[in-house]
């Protein structure tokens, strides 16, 4: 079209041997794309355009797409950590959901040691906190190989904060070898195991395993938890390919900084959502504030909304 704009349906079909169908199937694409457009007192009823207005305008479609797919993910995970915190409150009750409390470290792990004797196909796990600790990779090692063992889909997602330390990415080597799939995205909402999408065991508070956590079955509430599993597995990305960037050129841990910034969490709460340090936490912080132009955090939002890089109700 760029080369004939005097050819019509019919002679474009003939020039690249397609059926008029086609051609106008092909049409309908590129105008969605607005790459043709209609034209205006002409006998052709349709104009290809620059491609540079075209694609200035699917690129801005674009962004406007991930960024209200980050505002759908943020209030999955926000609704789930509030169902989960509400229940945890409450004394276990009989009927469709059953909650079994766990005092401590030795009981979780005595209880999981229980429970993924009896998985029978898939076990689902949010893995946050950053590097692993050596005394949770060896205590959690010869349960997997076991379950691996017998078949079990094991899928694991990480903080994209594990690829910079040597040892977590050899455990997850380790688990990819094996047969598990890992993944890691730039944040977690908890710390999470699913086992055959009937039980979930969950930490009452995510930063202190000390504290205990509580099994929970029930078709309702597990659900809502594997439905948020699936939600970060299809939008982390596999350790063995490089972070991802989203149309904004932003990787996970810039995308998710920005948006805890705009949520108004501060350099240490940052950094313990993405399983950094403070000072990464910061850097990354002062890197995006570079990027905007922006001399304030305060400067920093409005300019991110503007560009797209948040939703405008953010």
């Amino acid at each position: 079209m760029l080369d004939r704009p005097q050819d019509d349906v019919a002679a474009i079909a003939r020039r690249v041997d397609l059926a008029e169908d086609a051609v106008r199937a092909a049409l309908d694409m590129l105008t969605e794309l607005s790459l043709v457009q209609p034209s205006a007192g002409s006998a052709q009823p349709l104009r290809a355009v620059s491609p540079e207005l075209g694609l200035d305008y699917l690129l801005a479609r674009r962004q406007a797409e991930f960024a209200l797919q980050r505002q759908r993910i943020a209030e999955a995970r926000t609704a789930a950590s509030q169902l989960i915190s509400e229940y945890a409150g409450r004394h276990p009750v009989s009927g469709p959901v059953s909650m079994e409390h766990l005092a401590d470290v030795a009981q979780i792990r005595a209880r999981l040691a229980v429970l993924t004797d009896n998985v029978r196909r898939e076990v689902m796990a949010f893995a946050p906190g950053g590097a692993q600790t050596e005394e949770n990779m060896a205590s959690a090692r010869p349960l997997n190989e076991r379950l691996l063992g017998r078949g079990v889909v094991m899928r694991t997602i990480y903080l994209e904060s594990v690829r910079g330390c040597a040892a977590s990415v050899a455990h997850a080597n380790w688990l990819t070898a094996m047969g598990g799939q890992v993944r890691t995205a730039g944040e977690l909402p908890l710390r999470m195991t699913l086992l055959d999408r009937t039980t979930a065991v969950v930490p009452l508070n995510d930063e202190d395993s000390s504290e205990g956590a509580v099994v929970i079955t029930g078709k309702g509430t597990l659900t809502a938890l594997c439905t948020l599993f699936e939600t970060v597995w299809e939008n982390a990305s596999p350790l063995s390919d490089k972070p991802r960037r989203d149309a904004d050129e932003l990787d996970r841990q810039e995308a998710a900084t920005l948006r805890l910034l705009a949520e108004g969490h501060t350099d240490e709460g940052i950094a313990k959502r993405l399983g950094v340090s403070h000072r990464t936490a910061r850097r990354i912080a002062t890197g995006l504030m570079d990027r905007l132009g922006a001399r304030s955090r305060f400067e920093a939002g409005v300019r991110a909304v503007q560009r797209g890089w948040l939703p405008h109700d953010a």
